[in-house]
């Protein structure tokens, strides 16, 4: 798994459900148009999004770290 840390703007409702609103990878920010499937799993919370220019992300959020990550674009399993 090529996992690459990043910066993530999120909202936490109430309910505790995550929404990236935004993320920094390699000096460049994205806007979050839409988020997609999500799930969970020993790693952490994985949140499929897409941006302005159409490109689907998965970002994973291992809450006992507080920490985000990026699964590189061009990794065989960047749609989960």
């Amino acid at each position: 798994m090529s996992l690459e840390p990043i910066e993530v703007t999120a909202r936490f409702d109430v309910q505790g459900t995550i929404t990236p609103m935004h993320f920094i990878w390699k000096g460049s920010s994205y806007h979050v148009e839409s988020c997609g499937r999500r799930r969970m799993d020993e790693v952490g919370i994985h949140i499929l999004v897409m941006v302005s220019n159409g490109q689907i992300y998965e970002l994973t959020f291992k809450g006992g770290e507080g920490r985000w990550y990026l699964r590189q674009a061009g990794d065989r399993h960047t749609l989960v």
